[in-house]
Formats: C-alpha cells, structure tokens, sequence
C-alpha cells in the first residue's frame, strides 16, 4: 500500500473500516442538487458502432462489432483498439461550451468519465502513458473541463470504470491480436478470462499489484482535480475490492475534510455498506421512497451510453418523467451523454439538454432542494423496479402524480396533462397529512385555478389546453402547521 494513501486513510475523521465510514454524512450540496449530467467521452467514440463496449466486442469472435471491425479497418492483429486512439482529436472541444450547456440544462453538478473499461484515461496521469495528455487530443481534457464547470457555478465528479478493465479484452487472448503484444500491455492490461458470473472473481481473483494500481489511480485523480463525486461502475462489488474500498473511502472522506468541501461517492449492488456511500441504479428506478438518498443514471440514448453513428433518443417528455419520478422517491438523476470523436456533443443531445433545461426553468423549484412527502405519488402506470429497466414501463397518464415538498409548498406534479380536471386523491379531505388546502397555482401559468377538496380527494379546474410541456407542476399551499 502506497504509505502516502495509508496515511491520509487512517489519519483523519475516518479510518479504512465500514464501522468508521457509518459516520459518513451525505453533503447538502447532492441532496439539493437533484440532476446532473453525466459524460461517456472515449475513444470508442471514434469507431462509434453500437456502443460503448465496441473495445470489447471487437475482439469477441463472432459478434457484430468483430465482423464489422474486420470488414472497416482490418484483422485485429494489424489495426487493435490502440490505432483509433490517434482519430480521436477532440479539434472543436470547448469545455466552456460544454458548461454553458450543461449549466442551461440545470444540471447541479458534472461528472465525466475519467478512465473507462478501455483503460484509456481521459486526464493527465502520471500512472498510464495512455491517456489524453500525451495522445488524441494531447490535452487534459477533464482538467479543462473541471475548470470551466466550476466557473460556471456547478459541483465538478469523475467517474473510475477502471475495475472492469481486468478481464475487458480477454477475447484478444483467443486468436492473432495486437492484445497479445507486449509492447501495448499497458493499454490492455491484464486481459484475464471474465469469470461466468461477472459479480464474482473467487476463481480468478485480481492480483495485489493490480488492486494496488487501481487504488493509486483512483487516489490520483482525487487529488489532482479534487472531485465533490466519485462514480463507481459496478464490478467493485467483487470481494477482492472490499479492503481497497474501505482504504479509498477512508482517503477521500478525509481528503474531504481535509478540503472543507462536502465529498459523495456512489456504488452500486452491494460494493459499500449501507450508510457509508450512497446507492446508484443503472439504466432504473425504484417503486417507492427509499429513506436513504439515492441515484438513477441513464443516459439520453436507449442504446449507448457514448457516442455512436446510430442512436436512438429518448423523447425528453420521458426524461422528466424519469427526473420527477426518481426525485419524487428521494433519489437523484444523473443524465448522461456522448461526445463526437472531434469533441463536439452532438446536436440531437444539445436540443435534448436544453429543452430539460427550459421545463427546470419554469418547474424547478419543484425538483431543486425538495424532499419526499409522506407517498411518492399515485396512479395507474407502475414503474419496474431495478437496474436497466429504463424502457420497461409504459407511458405515463395524466392520473399518474408524483409529489415532492419544500418549505410550506407540497408541489402535485402530473406526469401528463390530466384534461379539464385534476384529481388528487391523496389530497382528500380527511386523508392523512393532507390537510385543507388554501391555494393552488399551475406553474407557468398566469391564469387563477378553482378548486374543491372533497371526501374523493382535490379537484383542480384547469385551462382548456396545456399549459407547458412535458409534466405539469401544481403548488399546493395548505393551512399553516401542515407538511
């Protein structure tokens, strides 16, 4: 263990043990922030063909990615993964654009991919001569970055996919590849067979040396761009990860205190303990409220999550659903996209970002600093619960409300238009924590609303047509002394 890391771990607030990080507080900034934006840039970018696993694909015999990389550039043994690295120049990067963007959107906070499964890192690193710094884009393209986000008000994370690089290229192993070359075992590293069950490496554990590598890289890039989050892929839920977890965590809680600055970081499965980090659902949400904060990340595209020739966009209606519904059970949405191989984020994805970014400016007040009511909502659509469940749900009606709180104001937020009337049975008169209501106001529109709270719940009259786009926000005001 580098003494530097074991040092700042065990000298501080919190110690390398699941018992100390219990006492690891959530900062206020992540529960009030409610959406950020997530960025899968890489040099996968450059073949752009099906998604972001093209590195691996590519050298599994048989697949799509594999023919279609034979057919395009030739057998693997005479142009690898390493040649696109020189086509992915990022000539019309401009991270203050990238902030603007991203700042008109409403996102809270940004969190690029710093190394993904490739292991090609996307940051200037004195660990790995691969990496931007020194080819590409020959630029600190995360540094750059960094900067102009937190120019522009937001809270600046990374993301470390680096624990899958372990077994990513093992198919280059089985037949004439440049992954066999010693010359590039730094980019493919070490290569091994995948176990069958990716959630366990009991058979084919990690080495020490590699497990050491991982946490100096992840310690790194801590305290390079001093990052508020740290996003972790999936594969840290091994068990050989346990120890160098707890080490990490230890590191950056303390490095955070160290720094003044409230400090997150996000797993998913069961790699940390509850309390100690906080939860993150891939491509899914949750059916009901969980007490403790949460996220979902997804990205704008059913299909990748970087950048590919062929994507197939989400409607934004469906990303406010996905916002108001996971903010509405305590949870957070990081929203993802993928930049072109020159550094430019493609125009479908900007118009995506600033139509959210337009409903946020009408409807935000209903999603930033809230808390969950006693129900998250009500209505007939139900929502599957899980990882990668994003396009398992049917669309959602006007009956389908979710509710969110802040201050004296309980924000009734109606996924689709309701009609001439808006139903809330949870509001009743009688019902549990509902009060009698005093006012109720349509965000967005001018127009004065009447209204009836009865035994069957509250109606709302409302304009002959919509008012907006997307979901429809109602401000609940209620007697005094009521939550």
């Amino acid at each position: 263990m580098n003494e530097t890391i074991r040092q700042v771990a065990e000298q501080g607030p919190f110690r390398p043990s699941w018992k100390s990080l219990k006492a690891y507080q959530i900062p206020e900034w992540y529960k009030n922030a409610k959406f950020g934006i997530f960025v899968h840039w890489g040099i996968f970018s450059v073949p752009a063909f099906r998604s972001e696993w093209y590195p691996r694909s590519m050298y599994q015999e048989g697949s799509d990615e594999f023919k279609h990389h034979v057919e395009t550039y030739g057998p693997q043994d005479k142009f690898g993964y390493k040649d696109f690295i020189p086509l992915m120049r990022y000539e019309n990067y401009d991270p203050e654009e990238y902030a603007r963007l991203f700042a008109e959107a409403g996102a809270k906070f940004v969190v690029p991919v710093a190394e993904h499964h490739d292991g090609f890192a996307m940051y200037e690193t004195a660990l790995n001569r691969w990496n931007a710094k020194e080819m590409g884009p020959k630029r600190d393209v995360t540094g750059e970055l960094a900067g102009a986000v937190r120019r522009h008000g937001m809270v600046f994370g990374v993301s470390s996919h680096r624990a899958e690089h372990f077994w990513f290229f093992d198919g280059g192993r089985k037949f004439p590849s440049d992954v066999q070359d010693p010359a590039y075992a730094d980019l493919y590293g070490p290569a091994e067979t995948s176990p069958e069950d990716w959630h366990s490496t009991e058979q084919n554990p990690p080495s020490s040396q590699y497990m050491a590598d991982w946490l100096a890289r992840t310690c790194e890039l801590v305290d390079k761009y001093r990052p508020q989050l740290i996003w972790f892929d999936w594969w840290i839920q091994n068990l050989a990860w346990k120890p160098y977890l707890e080490e990490f965590a230890a590191y950056y809680y303390n490095r955070g205190a160290e720094w003044g600055v409230g400090v997150a970081i996000n797993y998913k499965y069961d790699a940390f303990e509850e309390g100690t980090a906080v939860f993150d659902v891939e491509r899914g949400q949750l059916a009901g409220i969980r007490p403790q904060l949460w996220q979902n990340d997804t990205s704008v595209s059913k299909n990748s999550w970087g950048y590919t020739q062929n994507q197939d966009y989400k409607s934004v209606d469906s990303l406010v659903d996905d916002l108001v519904d996971v903010v509405s059970k305590n949870g957070i949405l990081l929203l993802n996209i993928g930049p072109k191989p020159d550094g430019t984020i493609p125009d479908e994805e900007q118009s995506i970002l600033r139509e959210v970014g337009a409903w946020l400016k009408v409807n935000g007040e209903a999603i930033y600093g809230t808390h969950p009511w006693h129900t998250f909502g009500e209505g007939p659509t139900e929502v599957t619960e899980g990882a990668f469940t994003d396009t398992n749900r049917s669309e959602f009606t006007g009956q389908d409300l979710r509710f969110t709180v802040k201050d004296d104001a309980l924000y009734v937020i109606a996924l689709a238009w309701p009609g001439e009337t808006l139903t809330v049975r949870s509001l009743a008169l009688g019902a549990a924590a509902a009060g009698q209501i005093a006012e109720v106001e349509l965000l967005g529109c001018a127009e004065r609303l009447s209204f009836e709270q009865t035994a069957a719940g509250l109606h709302v009259d409302l304009p002959p047509a919509p008012v907006g786009d997307h979901a429809f926000v109602f401000k609940v005001l209620r007697t005094r002394g009521e939550k």
